[in-house]
């Protein structure tokens, strides 16, 4: 093989190793103690396949229990007011999409 095959094979094994890692590294979880407090002060409004949901609820890893969550797929009756998912209610206000974790805090005052 030529220098310049190993090199190329040498980059293209380096990108698939950047992006296993990437893909495979722990994101920071959002602490019991803060998701339990946002989880009291909001309700979050969610769908099954919806995938912008998915990434909110993952951005609180294992806490994401300690939420208030409506399930919009199954509990219709209590989704009048929701366009679409995901959407907070935090203090009779609606907050549409994925919110970070610190405006969470922000707006329910945790």
């Amino acid at each position: 093989m030529k220098k310049g095959n190993y090199i190329n094979i040498l980059i293209i094994v380096l990108i698939i190793v950047f992006v296993l890692v990437i893909k495979l590294w722990p994101s920071p979880q959002t602490s019991e103690e803060i998701a339990k407090c946002i989880g009291k002060n909001s309700v979050l409004y969610v769908q099954l396949g919806c995938h912008a949901c998915e990434t909110q609820k993952e951005m609180f890893g294992d806490n994401v229990d300690y939420l208030t969550k409506i399930d919009c797929t199954f509990e219709s009756e209590k989704c009048s007011q929701i366009e679409s998912t995901p959407t907070w209610k935090i203090k009779g206000e609606l907050y549409r999409g994925v919110q970070s974790i610190e405006k969470l805090q922000e707006l329910t005052g945790c």
